[in-house]
């Protein structure tokens, strides 16, 4: 299991890199700051959903520095 795919390794402040719905055929990445988490369950194959703090939403595709 990596760790974008399971939510306690995921906290409020950490900056990710996630996937948009609308990019997930590209699979281009956006850059940002986690201000939710919004999955529910601890793990999730396809990553993790939150929402930036900028209101974007998409799934964690990877953590590029934990807090």
């Amino acid at each position: 299991m990596q760790t974008n795919q399971t939510r306690s390794a995921i906290k409020p402040g950490m900056t990710v890199l996630i996937v948009l719905k609308q990019d997930q055929r590209t699979g281009k990445l956006t850059k940002g700051i986690v201000k939710d988490l919004l999955t529910n369950s601890p793990t999730h194959p396809h990553g993790i959903k939150v929402r930036l703090t900028d209101g974007q939403v998409g799934r964690v595709k990877e953590i590029v520095q934990p807090s």
